[in-house]
């Protein structure tokens, strides 16, 4: 998982006259108060936080920008994926420069939670996104959505063609057809699902067979899979559905080749899944952690997030989508929730034992 950029919080000391000395003492004390507190209104302009970013850049930009002009709290932002910073974050334990965490899916929370490295999100927060949304525990806060989809080139194969159900993936009449990304975090979740609902042996005869039907299409990246249906070299693939929206806008409406379609619904291959943020046990700034926590899901974070390129879904503050796609509440995916989908670990494992990972 990747590492962020450090960039402690200022701290100020100045050497006092003699008689001056007493005076100087109590300042210097309440400065350094203050800028290790985070949490009070009177030092907030002086506190850098430092986010340990695993969403897409183009997003946390946009709401770190705004956060930044509203509260005049600084954020060192440091892009990697979610499960390098698990990896970095667990390593680092109480020495973690990071006072945030922010992932575009909620294993990525879970995993950190289970190791009591993360703190609680105040109350006002959470009740900004429906329950479902945010960690069992109170540890970290939902804030977007996105949704697994079919990728098809229709010149290579008619929607009519494709699975309806998660299993058919694994059907003998695909095979060469199929693309997925087996390391991509994105994909953990639908293993999860199928692992939960059909039980270790059919999961593990599942992956073998999408391993068979995608013999060299076996991608890096939901990105790559997007790429490669939409010029032609594979007929169809498995991401989540802002790629496909987010390629649209990147290189125009008439450069589109592709189409999205979806599962049945309810079927495990139709996984929600959660992007959220939690503060870190470890954070000096937990106060300004808190107050970028709660401007993620407050309206104006949500609004951030409507309008963004990104495509996911806002899911906090009753805010929707602005964004022409299939709106939030006409989805019709499997009723897993996010302390079903876990940690990842059972999801991980059975990929390395199939050795897709």
């Amino acid at each position: 998982m990747p590492a962020p950029i450090r960039a402690p919080a200022p701290r100020q000391d100045r050497a006092a006259a003699r008689g001056l000395r007493n005076f100087t003492a109590i300042s210097v004390l309440a400065l350094l108060l203050a800028a290790c507190s985070g949490g009070s209104s009177s030092g907030a302009g002086h506190v850098t936080i430092t986010l340990y970013n695993g969403q897409h850049v183009q997003t946390t930009e946009a709401l770190v920008a705004a956060f930044e002009k509203a509260t005049g709290i600084d954020v060192a932002v440091r892009n990697d994926d979610e499960d390098v910073f698990d990896a970095e974050i667990v390593a680092e334990g109480p020495r973690s420069p990071a006072d945030v965490v922010f992932t575009e899916n909620s294993p990525a929370l879970e995993y950190l939670q289970a190791r009591g490295l993360l703190a609680p999100v105040d109350r006002a927060t959470l009740a900004h996104t429906p329950g479902s949304y945010d960690s069992p525990l109170g540890d970290w806060v939902g804030v977007s959505a996105r949704v697994s989809v079919l990728i098809y080139n229709p010149s290579l194969i008619k929607k009519s063609a494709l699975p309806t159900h998660v299993l058919e993936l694994a059907a003998p009449r695909y095979r060469g057809e199929l693309a997925f990304a087996a390391g991509e975090t994105d994909f953990q979740p639908i293993v999860t699902s199928v692992l939960r609902t059909y039980g270790r042996a059919a999961a593990l005869k599942w992956l073998n067979g999408i391993k068979t039907n995608a013999g060299s299409h076996v991608y890096p990246d939901d990105e790559t899979i997007s790429e490669v249906v939409n010029r032609g070299i594979v007929a169809f693939g498995v991401v989540n559905q802002y790629y496909w929206y987010r390629m649209r806008a990147e290189i125009g409406a008439s450069n589109i080749h592709s189409r999205i379609a979806y599962f049945a619904p309810r079927d495990p291959g139709y996984v929600l899944d959660i992007s959220g943020a939690g503060i870190l046990r470890s954070s000096r700034h937990k106060g300004a952690a808190q107050r970028f926590l709660a401007f993620l899901v407050s309206a104006k974070g949500q609004e951030i997030i409507a309008h963004s390129i990104s495509f996911e879904y806002p899911i906090a503050s009753g805010v929707k989508t602005v964004q022409p796609e299939t709106p939030f509440d006409e989805l019709r995916p499997n009723p897993i929730d996010v302390a079903e989908l876990g940690t990842g670990s059972q999801a991980i494992t059975l990929l390395r034992d199939v050795q897709l990972l």
